[in-house]
């Protein structure tokens, strides 16, 4: 692992940067940035269904063609193989153009003899190897000298711990250190933490100097418990927050029975809020998809929406997202209805 560079700019093309393509926002107060929208990268390591190599490619293709710099990754996506993916895309890309955050906390440990596939736990890729839970300081290393490997890089921008639910002491008193001490090395530039929940992020924001909080599912149109704690708290200490999950696992992009709601079928309550949701916005002209993928963006601790992607379609159709032309009078009309709290700033209609 060596040592990373300096900040980028958006300025010219000789190193590749699109500045025609989403404006970028800094993470916390360190040099590591994100594109407002970055390539979730789950999707290319055949998150529930395989991609084969030339549908990946051609997704991140067109994500850099239409601007987005930023890409999230992690070895728990498809057994490495979204690392694998994405190095091999990258490979030939001007370093500093681009932003790369990968995830610790889960090992990937070889499983010689093992037959079928990694569906059990998401994805359809063979199970050549088995993950192992490690928040140790130990651990927090050799999982990024084995990402480092995946991708092809001598450093990525943002380490994220990922998902520490049952090992938040742990992930606290010794995955966090080890975190740091890389942060000072150089190694990496940015530190923070990703999860579906509020109440340990927000731990870290407040007992911690991390960078950056990769909150999933938990400021959205359908659940705005971030606001509560996690993004005041955020806001205070200047740390970032990278909002995933905005389409709740699929139900705010069709709202349809049988649509996932954080990863199970959406209750009926919750489909019918979505359903709702999806009638106001198209009686103002937008996208449900528009509407959700802008919303998080308006808080100001909000420095980008991470978007999952298989697909040049869908790839695309992001890109097209944050261009779309919101009116005010949709959000007024969302809060007039309950579907926002007064406490939700304002994402405007650009």
């Amino acid at each position: 692992m060596s040592t990373g560079g300096g900040r980028t700019t958006d300025s010219g093309t000789a190193d590749g940067t699109d500045t025609t393509g989403p404006t970028r926002a800094p993470i916390g107060g360190t040099t590591a940035w994100t594109t407002r929208i970055a390539f979730g990268a789950a999707g290319i390591g055949n998150l529930y269904r395989e991609v084969t190599d030339a549908e990946a490619e051609r997704a991140l293709t067109t994500a850099w063609d239409r601007g987005i710099r930023s890409f999230d990754t992690a070895p728990h996506y498809g057994l490495g193989l979204s690392e694998r993916r994405l190095g091999a895309f990258l490979r030939d890309r001007p370093r500093d153009a681009y932003t790369v955050s990968t995830k610790v906390g889960r090992l990937l440990v070889p499983a010689p003899g093992a037959t079928g596939d990694d569906l059990a736990d998401g994805f359809a890729v063979p199970a050549t190897y088995r993950r192992a839970w490690d928040f140790s300081a130990d651990g927090v290393r050799r999982s990024l000298e084995a990402s480092l490997e995946r991708l092809g890089l001598d450093r990525v921008d943002i380490v994220y711990l990922h998902d520490p639910d049952d090992h938040a002491e742990q992930a606290l008193n010794e995955a966090y250190p080890a975190l740091e001490r890389l942060r000072a090395e150089g190694v990496v530039r940015a530190v923070g933490v990703g999860m579906n929940q509020t109440a340990v992020p927000t731990r870290f924001v407040t007992d911690t100097d991390i960078d950056a909080v990769l909150l999933a599912g938990r400021y959205t149109l359908l659940d705005q418990s971030g606001l509560a704690e996690l993004l005041p708290a955020a806001r205070r200490r200047g740390v970032s927050i990278v909002a995933g999950g905005v389409f709740n696992s699929g139900l705010l992009a069709d709202p349809r029975p049988g649509a996932t709601y954080d990863y199970a079928a959406a209750p009926p309550e919750t489909l019918a809020r979505a359903v709702r949701l999806r009638e106001i916005c198209e009686r103002h002209g937008v996208p449900l998809r528009a509407a959700a993928a802008r919303f998080p963006l308006g808080h100001p601790a909000v420095a980008g929406v991470l978007i999952g992607l298989r697909s040049a379609a869908e790839a695309t159709d992001a890109a097209d997202l944050l261009a779309h032309e919101i009116p005010p009078a949709l959000w007024e009309e969302l809060r007039r209805e309950g579907h926002l709290p007064a406490a939700a700033p304002d994402p405007g209609h650009g």
